[in-house]
């Protein structure tokens, strides 16, 4: 099976380390949330996260995408 890069996407976005609107790199990523021992837990522990990242000063913003 091939492997895909990771797409980024360049937005305009408020920057609070900035204080303006600036380019970020924005991603989606599936993070684990639960990293305790049993391995059985952390597979239903994965959650998609939205990462945005400043061109400008480098500063990171994450945000989980369901918050259910």
């Amino acid at each position: 099976m091939a492997v895909k890069k990771p797409h980024h996407v360049q937005l305009v976005e408020a920057c609070p380390g900035c204080g303006e609107d600036t380019e970020h790199q924005v991603r989606l990523q599936i993070m684990e949330e639960n990293t305790g021992p049993d391995d059985e837990s952390r597979s239903f522990s994965r959650e998609p996260y939205r990462v945005s990242e400043c061109s400008v000063c480098g500063e990171t913003e994450t945000m989980r995408m369901n918050n259910a």
